[in-house]
């Protein structure tokens, strides 16, 4: 009886080094084996399975108490505010270069115990119009949708001259404050420089808000990059709309010129 066990116990245990074995052999040979080909499908997302209604419960108090928020009245805009309409500046970007320079120099004087001379943003980070009517929040979030925050930069007067050239050159209504620029109606060479109407300084450092996208050389503005002054001021565009909006009654439609013919 005892040897039958032992001759049992050999064979099971011959057996699992022949698995062992197979299995080494079978992994082995698979390994040989190379991607040819990768296939993708696109599956669109439609309402054919229709609306999760326990999911759509769930989400419900959630939702509608960020509805209540975004659409809460902030102000009041007496005329529409539109970025397409203007050849060197629009309404709507004097509006969001002002808001910039008035609220981000509080932030930027009590930081750092100095002063924006200029506020430049890009035409195309405006994503939306302000209508005519009441302002919520809602308009702020759809205005500047992007996480963007204030930026001060530090310029010479000559780096100063070159941004100026940039937007000239761009032909584009990008939003501008503290800063006129008179240019040759008919060949478009600058004729004056003024920062917060003194001559423009060469060897002056001006102080010029804008968003992080631009200071790290966004839309080609690589004055900016290059730039070993700057100063994160932690301040999202968007929430300095929002404080602007709560702290007037009326949106000003702001239609001063800032890039002057003569």
């Amino acid at each position: 009886m005892l040897v039958n066990v032992k001759k049992n116990t050999i064979s099971f245990g011959f057996f699992v080094i022949l698995l062992t074995f197979n299995l080494f052999i079978s992994c082995k040979s698979t390994s040989s084996y190379q991607t040819t080909k990768i296939e993708g499908k696109k599956i669109g997302v439609t309402n054919e399975k229709g609306e999760n209604e326990a999911i759509a419960t769930y989400v419900k108090p959630y939702s509608d108490n960020i509805n209540k928020d975004l659409n809460s009245v902030l102000a009041y805009c007496p005329e529409t505010q539109d970025k397409s309409k203007g050849t060197w500046q629009s309404n709507i970007g004097n509006l969001l270069a002002e808001i910039t320079f008035e609220l981000g120099n509080l932030v930027f004087q009590k930081r750092e115990n100095k002063t924006i001379d200029v506020c430049l943003l890009n035409h195309g980070g405006i994503r939306a119009v302000i209508p005519k009517g009441n302002v919520t929040t809602r308009t702020a979030f759809e205005v500047m949708p992007f996480e963007n925050s204030l930026i001060v930069v530090g310029l010479t007067g000559k780096e100063i001259k070159t941004l100026a050239e940039y937007i000239i050159k761009e032909k584009k209504p990008h939003p501008l404050y503290g800063m006129k620029i008179y240019i040759d109606k008919s060949t478009s060479a600058i004729n004056k420089i003024e920062i917060n109407n003194q001559p423009l300084d060469e060897n002056r450092i001006y102080y010029v808000g804008t968003s992080d996208y631009l200071a790290n050389g966004g839309d080609n503005m690589t004055f900016f990059k290059e730039s070993k002054i700057k100063f994160d001021m932690e301040y999202k565009l968007r929430n300095m709309m929002i404080d602007y909006f709560k702290k007037v009654d009326t949106i000003p439609n702001i239609t001063t010129e800032k890039i002057i013919l003569e």
